[in-house]
């Protein structure tokens, strides 16, 4: 290989970080900005010729300069930060690429996962998606034997509007399952999101409500989910997640129909929804849309909620939430994320 010399990149430094963004355009890319660290390698003349980035435990922002194709740099970056991982605690990765990348990635022992028209996402560690599928086959009973509907839902809060929803899913299937997203970048953190949900449908004996973990609205599948960002990957983002959901979760589970509800306010999840009819038929799964719960002639939305509690109008609120929610929320814990998250947000 070249005299290159590996050096980590200052992202507190807009000069370092201006450096590497402007050698990851000369590719049609960009560094996001969840990156945590950015490594690069340099030649003699202090130029960048191969940069990576990772946020968390996902891989991302590789570029290698067409000169340097064929050297190994790419095996080079992967080693780094597998052991930067490693160092970290971390023993399972995300590479999300292109297509035409994904050769290269394999052939370092990364596991395609779903391959996009535009994307593809790859994973690497002790922990892989088979595992995931049963450990929570196990946790949860799921009868595989019986056809069962699918839910995915945040829940920040839960609303009487998740719950028409889950309610309309439970009279047509004998298994319902509720995948709770469990990234944490709401603000009402998964574990209060998930107290709420179990609570508000424990009279729902069909209902079983599931940890998503990181395979159904991750940061690693679909992160334009939780920042709202609408940009030229969001189809790439919808179409893995949505694949990920057919080729692996339905499948084992033998779903046969996911539940959406229509989306009136948000482009991402609404784009989203229509990416799920296209591709949910591939795997013989039906997408159900269901018109959306209303209170005074608006539609009941976990962000209306939100904007509520910043307002105070708790009267409104107590109307739209169901009995789970309410309690939280009148919590000390649920008041304590209302003044030190949501005030600030809005």
């Amino acid at each position: 290989m070249y005299d290159l010399s590996l050096e980590s990149i200052d992202l507190s430094s807009e000069q370092e970080k201006d450096e590497v963004i402007c050698f990851l355009q000369k590719f049609d890319l960009t560094l996001d900005e969840d990156v945590d660290y950015t490594v690069v390698l340099r030649d003699n003349n202090r130029s960048i010729k191969a940069t990576c980035s990772k946020a968390g435990n996902i891989f991302k922002c590789f570029a290698v300069s067409e000169d340097m194709r064929g050297e190994n740099l790419t095996s080079s970056l992967i080693s780094h930060l597998i052991d930067k991982s490693f160092n970290e605690g971390i023993f399972h990765n995300f590479i999300f690429t292109k297509p035409d990348r994904i050769n290269v990635f394999t052939s370092l022992n990364f596991k395609l996962l779903y391959r996009a028209e535009k994307a593809a996402l790859l994973e690497y560690g002790i922990y892989n998606i088979d595992k995931f599928l049963d450990s929570i086959s196990e946790k949860y009973s799921i009868d595989n034997n019986i056809e069962s509907t699918a839910l995915v839902m945040n829940c920040n809060p839960f609303t009487k509007g998740h719950r028409y929803l889950v309610e309309e899913a439970a009279k047509n299937c004998n298994q319902v399952l509720l995948f709770l997203v469990e990234e944490d970048r709401s603000d009402f953190p998964f574990s209060d999101r998930y107290t709420m949900v179990k609570t508000g449908t424990q009279d729902l004996k069909n209902v079983k409500v599931i940890p998503a973990g990181e395979y159904i609205i991750s940061q690693a599948t679909f992160p334009n989910y939780f920042i709202k960002k609408t940009d030229e990957r969001l189809q790439a983002y919808e179409e893995i997640d949505s694949g990920i959901f057919g080729k692996y979760i339905c499948k084992r589970f033998n779903i046969k129909k996911r539940f959406v509800g229509k989306e009136p306010y948000c482009d991402v999840t609404s784009t989203y929804n229509e990416t799920l009819k296209k591709i949910m038929p591939i795997y013989n799964v039906e997408v159900v849309e269901i018109e959306r719960e209303k209170y005074n002639e608006e539609y009941i939305s976990a962000s209306k909620v939100r904007k509520l509690l910043c307002a105070g109008r708790m009267d409104v609120i107590e109307k739209i939430v169901p009995q789970s929610t309410w309690q939280f929320l009148n919590s000390d814990r649920g008041r304590d994320i209302v003044k030190n998250k949501l005030h600030k947000a809005f």
